[in-house]
This record gives structure tokens, sequence and C-alpha cells, in this order.
């Protein structure tokens, strides 16, 4: 058997699920989980996202068939702004990995994410509200160890072209397809770029994320190189969250 996640799940005929399933020594994989929807199946609320799993199936193709689904440790539920984050987490698994590729490094970011967050929202039950700002060094450790087991690891410590170490107190302009260069005196970033602090290429690079604007402009990096890598394809999750922040500012 191996461990896994639910990705993402649809109905199939009339008794049974369709899986997209996160594995720790298989990667990305389609499943046909048969009958789950049942009232009386075991599977029924087991086979949601980040539920952990022991997964066995068999069969060839695409489109495998469950053969066993076991609780792999326990599944406490998200909430607020954690639950919206590991969805996002699940989005780029889906739409940034290729299926039968396997990534064990990356699985263990994504089941360390998911502790996580698992973790805030445990915290966030005993006291107050998730504030959002919470989840966003959980999102950025994630996409940075993602990017490099993808084979898109990002250069945090030298400049590009001159290889010279970064430097704490410079300003960077960080290019999509290059890396960091000295950001020239009086000039803005271009479309595929984005004004950094050559601390906050160090913080990025030690995953610490404790400095409001390190975490502000992280937060721009990612999102312009995923972006890139998306080729332009909207990701959900961010159009719920602004959707949610425009009728929050409607309140």
């Amino acid at each position: 058997m191996d461990r896994g996640y639910v990705l993402h799940s649809y109905p199939y005929r009339e008794t049974s699920l369709i899986l997209q399933v996160w594995t720790e020594a298989h990667g990305r994989l389609g499943l046909v989980a048969k009958g789950a929807r049942r009232p009386k199946s075991a599977n029924r609320s087991l086979l949601v996202p980040f539920q952990p799993l022991s997964l066995d199936w068999f069969g060839r193709g695409e489109l495998k068939t469950l053969k066993t689904a076991e609780p792999g440790g326990p599944g406490l539920p998200l909430a607020g702004a954690a639950l919206l984050a590991a969805f996002y987490l699940n989005e780029l698994l889906l739409k940034l990995t290729h299926r039968d590729d396997p990534h064990e490094a990356l699985f263990a970011a994504y089941d360390d994410a998911i502790s996580a967050l698992r973790e805030l929202s445990k915290g966030a039950a005993r006291s107050t509200r998730l504030a959002p700002e919470a989840v966003e060094p959980v999102l950025r450790r994630f996409e940075v160890r993602m990017l490099r087991e993808l084979g898109y690891a990002l250069e945090l410590a030298r400049e590009a072209g001159t290889h010279e170490p970064i430097v704490a107190e410079r300003e960077y302009h960080y290019l999509v397809e290059r890396g960091p260069v000295p950001a020239p005196e009086g000039r803005e970033p271009g479309a595929n770029a984005v004004r950094l602090r050559g601390l906050t290429l160090q913080h990025l690079e030690r995953g610490q994320f404790d400095d409001p604007a390190t975490c502000a402009q992280a937060k721009h990096l990612m999102r312009l190189i995923i972006n890139h890598f998306l080729d332009g394809e909207e990701l959900a999750t961010r159009s719920l969250v602004r959707d949610l922040q425009r009728i929050g500012e409607g309140a």
C-alpha cells in the first residue's frame, strides 16, 4: 500500500467516484472508487481531501481501480483560512504535476504543509479566528519546495549572470526566467519581474517569514513565478479568495 491524499473527486455513474490522488511512491494518480457513494460504504467519509490515507489499487492505463483505502492518520478538520490554503495546495499539484510521476520529496512537503495547517486550524479553534496572514509562511515554504522538486528551483543566494552573493541591503529585480539582478536606479521592474530586497531573498532561502515585508514581497514573487508556469490559467482558489474579500468589504 502507498501513502496518499485525495486531491479532488467527482461523481461517477450512480454510486462511484473518480479520484485524483497524490501518493508518496507513485505521484498523482486517477482512481475509480467503486461504490464509494453508497450510504453504507466504508469509504464514503474516508475519501475526502486532507485525510491521510493508505491506498492500494489495481489496473493499467490512466484510470486505475481503488482496491483498499485505510486511514493513514488522524483527519482533523480544517477551517477558514487554513481550509482555503489547503485547497490552494491541492490545485497547484493538480495543475503543475503529471500523472504517474513520483516525487517523494514533494509528497513530504505537502504532508508537512497539511500538518502545519491542521495545527494552525486546531489552535484557532481553541482561541480566535485564524487570520489569513497566519497561513502565508506555510504556503511560501511549500511553493519553494514544490518548484525545487519540479526542476524550477529559485535562485535565492546569488545574482543571475555574475553569481555574486545576494546582499541584504541591496534592491533586486527578480526576472522570471533569469533570477535576481541588481535593480537599476529609478527603474521599475517589467511585467515579468518583481522588485525585492536582498534581505527578502535571504529570508526566502532560509524559510524565515517573521518579517512582514518579507512575507509581502515573497507572496508577490511566488505569484509571479507560479503564474508563469500556469501559462495564464486562473486558479479557482485565488478567484474564490477575491470574491470573499469583496463580500467582506461590502458587508
